[in-house]
């Protein structure tokens, strides 16, 4: 008589060979229970690092709403408003790298904190938000115009969470510098991208779990209360920083770090509120499976086949639509049409991720800028 134990009754998909080692690359399908089901109709916000860029187009390309809550001046042609960062994700807020940059900005949104960082001022006169220092091209002409653009992103902001029905977010990085004033956080380092690095300003901070889980339920539960309904889908970028700020640390290390940490902090967050979900984007990418062929040459930005299959994935499950499917789209994206306007945004996320400052930093200056080696807070 054979012994009767657990794993007898397991599926397929709880056993490495069965659902891993023995499959085509491409037939590999890591999610468990997800239970966010999404309709044509859903109005899907994304926001986080760059890799969450990738899914308007793909949303947007199957048929479905992908929200834009602040698509610039109608006036504008579409070409210069994709180059300005509007539709790239949601509001015109770059990327969000941490748990804390979302927290804050959700309480600037609602007035809840008012940072006294300075705007940054460049050399030729022009101004950064420092919140967002590379939202504007040639950036803003006076500190005026810059103030006036962050009123209306915020209350675009403010509306987005108000009416979106699904919240995508791309948990990146826990590396981030914070201003000793007021514990602000800086979507990059002072002194890479616009405004001056002062130590006795600017801290290095790493998040721990239990930080990134209190950052994020404070987002999930304002939420929850602006906008009862929504749902949240927390993923885990599959980038590896370009740079760490550790003493000492070394870059694939520090990255194993981060990634171990937003990974335990979503599936905590997941755990407890029924309202979140975990897709693992992140073990797809980074899945042994693929023996690294979604990465780039640079072993860093993810190549268009790993983020389709990533798509794919969200897609059968979240909307039970087969590869391939085409839904009836609900938003028109562009009077110019569809197709040119993806790929505008394609073009778009190619060159945000593109720009790795921290790698293109003078070998020389590091120590004297930033005190240690940069921080990566660029393309992931």
């Amino acid at each position: 008589m054979r012994t009767v134990h657990p794993y007898r009754t397991l599926p397929a998909k709880a056993f490495w060979r069965r659902s891993v080692a023995a499959l085509p690359m491409a037939e590999v399908d890591p999610v468990g229970r997800f239970d966010l089901r999404i309709t044509p109709q859903s109005r899907v916000a994304t926001a986080g690092s760059c890799f969450a860029q990738h899914i308007a187009r793909h949303l947007s390309r199957t048929g479905f709403d992908y929200m834009v809550a602040e698509p610039g001046h109608p006036i504008l042609p579409e070409v210069l408003r994709a180059a300005h960062g509007y539709g790239t994700f949601s509001a015109r807020y770059g990327n969000i790298y941490t748990s804390r940059q979302l927290r804050q900005l959700v309480d600037r949104s609602w007035d809840r904190f008012q940072p006294t960082e300075a705007p940054w001022l460049d050399s030729d006169g022009t101004v950064r938000d420092p919140f967002r220092p590379a939202v504007q091209p040639g950036n803003f002409i006076s500190v005026a115009e810059m103030e006036a653009d962050r009123r209306q992103h915020l209350t675009a902001v403010r509306g987005m969470f108000e009416t979106l029905d699904v919240f995508v977010f791309t948990l990146g990085l826990t590396e981030c510098w914070i201003s000793s004033e007021d514990g602000a956080v800086f979507p990059i380092c002072p002194g890479v991208e616009g405004g001056t690095f002062d130590p006795a300003r600017y801290v290095f901070h790493n998040l721990t779990v239990e930080e990134v889980v209190a950052d994020m339920q404070a987002v999930v539960d304002h939420l929850a209360a602006v906008n009862p309904s929504a749902q949240v889908v927390l993923t885990v970028s599959p980038v590896p920083l370009a740079a760490t700020a550790l003493p000492d640390g070394h870059v694939l290390t520090s990255t194993t770090y981060s990634k171990s940490v937003l990974r335990v902090a979503a599936q905590m967050l997941s755990d407890n509120n029924v309202a979140v979900h975990y897709f693992p984007s992140y073990e797809i990418i980074t899945g042994s499976f693929n023996r690294g062929s979604y990465y780039a040459d640079d072993l860093r930005n993810v190549l268009e086949e790993g983020v389709s299959h990533v798509m794919r994935l969200f897609l059968l499950h979240a909307a039970g639509i087969l590869p391939g499917t085409q839904v009836a789209s609900n938003t028109v994206r562009s009077a110019d049409g569809d197709e040119e306007w993806l790929e505008r945004v394609a073009q778009f996320v190619e060159v945000e991720c593109e720009e790795a400052f921290l790698e293109d930093v003078d070998r020389d200056t590091p120590s004297a800028v930033f005190g240690t080696s940069p921080s990566s807070q660029r393309c992931d």
